[in-house]
């Protein structure tokens, strides 16, 4: 039976039981066509002077850049940025200038969460595919060779992103490594952006954002050029950008609002649960805080608790409201928590429980998993090390965090020796005539005659 706080209560709502949460709490809508906000509902009508839903505006973006390249991708910018002419590339000086302007104690912070990302991702490749031929076949792993790096962040200005998006391309050893940003209203990059990206090895910054980035990327323009997959989160039209291009273009995944999983038991201390909850929600309104307890009393300490740290959180309008959208879920003990957490597949699980250590093996669906008190996500956000890029919307069934891997390709090898045929060819060649292949069976027994 569900119990849901009124609307006009507190902003987390409880439900118990495993049905009840999986009919609202668990619940996810498919990306879709999303229904728009009223502003951004006005200026697409001032852009194209119609009504068009989020799909068609992406649509029409990409064929205006593929057919106008630099000039399209400008006014497109500039028009939802509403930012100033300025150069699509960002020069040297700017970058010299950006670091100049940051304050000296944050880029020592910088400089620490870039060394332990690139740290961790050079033990991940270590540990990642390697290039053999044995028996006369084999693979060869190598790197792609341009990749595209979408500097997430307008309002919000998120260096941590572009270090945790680009850092793993860098250590894979991509040889091409093109970012395209928002600019601001005087038409410069944030100087943070700038820092973290030379920091993360990006090669080339263009002033490019949303769609029209990302369909620059993918076809190339005059100044811009195609790169062969891109990579890193972004707004509904960079998901429906991204989407639309595949196949032109690869692509990392596809991503949606952020989401934290907080597993707690009656002994968490409702504080951190609260904390690590609003964490997340402050993102944006559309991110999605559940807390999975085992207690309705605990499940109650939370809301309270939550409502206590709303009320003084500087993003606190927009953290309640994805709180209103998440929830907490009351389950019959812990067995039922951890079926309930696998089968929601969270972009993160926080694990507060009283022996974290003995659950973190029965996770199975999870971007990450967060294990006790003194591994907060917030740390994986910014210095624990692996990539904060991580699968939502449940594709943590199947997907997985960015890594270097991500930035990696496999070329199988055939390079038998000349005794091979005559072992291999007459079985190759039965099989081709039983599928009804003649072609392929005489380009073996040609070759079969000449032995």
């Amino acid at each position: 039976m569900a119990a849901t706080t009124p609307a006009s209560g507190p902003a987390l709502r409880i439900v118990e039981g495993a049905e009840a949460a999986r009919a609202s709490v668990l619940r996810r809508d498919p990306l879709g066509d999303p229904a728009l906000p009223p502003p951004v509902r006005a200026s697409i009508r001032e852009t194209f002077d119609e009504d068009l839903g989020a799909f068609e505006v992406v649509a029409r973006i990409i064929a205006r850049v593929r057919e106008d390249g630099d000039a399209a991708v400008r006014a497109f910018s500039q028009r939802f940025d509403g930012s100033a002419d300025a150069p699509l590339e960002v020069s040297p000086e700017e970058i010299e200038a950006a670091f100049a302007e940051t304050p000296e104690e944050l880029l020592d912070s910088l400089r620490f969460a870039a060394d332990r990302v690139r740290h961790y991702h050079e033990r991940q490749l270590a540990h990642g595919p390697r290039s053999f031929l044995e028996g006369g076949v084999g693979m060869t792993v190598q790197p792609i060779a341009r990749a595209g790096i979408y500097m997430t962040g307008s309002v919000a200005v998120l260096p941590s992103s572009v270090l945790h998006t680009a850092l793993p391309g860098l250590v894979a050893g991509v040889p091409e490594r093109i970012g395209v940003t928002a600019a601001r209203e005087d038409g410069s990059v944030h100087p943070l952006k700038l820092v973290a990206a030379e920091l993360a090895g990006v090669q080339r910054i263009f002033r490019a954002s949303g769609a029209q980035a990302i369909a620059a990327l993918a076809l190339g323009t005059g100044t811009i050029p195609r790169v062969d997959k891109i990579f890193g989160p972004g707004n509904v039209f960079v998901t429906l950008a991204k989407q639309q291009l595949f196949g032109e273009v690869g692509i990392d995944a596809i991503y949606g609002p952020t989401e934290t999983l907080v597993l707690a038991d009656e002994q968490a201390a409702p504080d951190l649960c609260a904390a690590d909850l609003l964490a997340q929600a402050e993102h944006d309104t559309l991110a999605r805080p559940v807390l999975i307890t085992t207690s309705r009393a605990h499940a109650e300490a939370v809301r309270a608790e939550v409502e206590r740290q709303l009320a003084d959180l500087e993003r606190g309008a927009i953290a309640r409201a994805a709180v209103e959208g998440g929830g907490a879920v009351v389950a019959d003990g812990l067995d039922e928590a951890v079926a309930l957490a696998n089968e929601f597949a969270p972009e993160h699980l926080c694990l507060l429980t009283s022996e974290p250590e003995r659950i973190a093996p029965l996770i199975t669906a999870a971007g990450g998993v967060f294990v006790g008190d003194h591994s907060p996500e917030v740390l994986g956000d910014y210095v624990a090390g692996p990539s904060h890029v991580m699968p939502t919307g449940g594709s943590a069934r199947y997907a997985s965090p960015l890594s270097v891997l991500d930035f990696l390709k496999v070329s199988s090898v055939i390079a038998l020796p000349e005794g091979a045929l005559a072992e291999l060819g007459p079985h190759a060649a039965r099989l081709a005539r039983a599928e009804g292949l003649t072609g392929h069976a005489r380009s073996i027994e040609r070759r079969l005659e000449g032995l």
